[in-house]
């Protein structure tokens, strides 16, 4: 029993260290990223690694005003908000209707959303442009949020299907013994039961859409309508600050740290949830 102990103890060590020297890998960019954004640019370019000659916020004084990044906020917020409530209630609707039903019909649809998983969004671009720009929708926030909505709509109706098959088929059964109608049992049952795969989805969503570069710089035209991420681009220009444009990546990254801190405990618990069945 003695050898056995010692043996798990050596194990959880060792798979301890390995664990903190991966961490260390991953957060090294960051870190960094960080110690660079309070250099000037001759710092940087003379030694990356080193200290700063004075810790300071300029850059990220320069960087929030030169990108314009508290428009280029907003309207990430609006595009990225928009997109998620889009998505979160057409993949939770969908995903329950796949989740109840199992004919040939639902067979074709299933194979419909995989099929659009496979297909690249660059095929799409130019037919999209083509009907945006004759409706007049081109930098119309509603209409990008739709596009983007339907880049992420497959996976997430998948995710969601597989989230209600794991809810026991008892509850809807008593509910509906007990007079509940579909609308019914779909709000008061089921999404309070799914709540964590709705809360993944959405953070999935929200991440993509918040770093998507290829669409919004194609559709979203004239620095009003710039997001974030197209607003951070113009910080790159011929002749580029570093200390800027590093203090402009630890303000892009810094609120997507921050909301994956508030949601992780919901995100983890929707992803174990969600591996249960297929």
């Amino acid at each position: 029993m003695n050898n056995k102990k010692i043996i798990l103890q050596k194990q959880s060590t060792i798979s301890t260290i390995v664990l903190i020297i991966f961490v260390l890998i991953a957060l090294f960019p960051i870190g960094l990223v960080l110690l660079n954004s309070m250099k000037s640019s001759f710092e940087i370019l003379n030694n990356p690694v080193s200290l700063p000659s004075a810790f300071s916020f300029a850059n990220y004084i320069s960087a929030w005003r030169a990108a314009d990044l508290a428009r280029g906020f907003f309207n990430s917020i609006r595009l990225t908000g928009g997109t998620i409530l889009i998505v979160v209630i057409t993949s939770t609707l969908a995903g329950y209707a796949l989740a109840q039903n199992s004919g040939k019909a639902m067979g074709a649809v299933k194979l419909y959303f995989m099929l659009a998983m496979t297909v690249p969004m660059q095929l799409f671009l130019f037919p999209l442009y083509y009907i945006l720009a004759k409706c007049n929708l081109i930098s119309n926030f509603i209409a990008i949020s739709f596009v983007l909505a339907a880049v992420n709509l497959p996976l997430s109706v998948f995710l969601m299907r597989t989230f209600f098959l794991n809810v026991p088929s008892s509850l809807e059964e008593a509910a509906r013994m007990d007079g509940a109608g579909t609308f019914q049992v779909l709000t008061k049952i089921m999404v309070p039961m799914v709540y964590p795969g709705m809360i993944t989805v959405a953070t999935i969503v929200g991440l993509y859409t918040w770093n998507e570069f290829l669409l919004t710089s194609t559709f979203m035209q004239g620095e009003e309508n710039f997001t974030a991420t197209l607003s951070y681009r113009a910080l790159n220009s011929t002749a580029p600050d570093y200390g800027q444009l590093m203090a402009g990546a630890v303000i892009m990254i810094l609120p997507i740290i921050i909301f994956f801190l508030l949601v992780q405990k919901y995100f983890i618990e929707g992803l174990t949830n969600g591996a249960v069945k297929g």
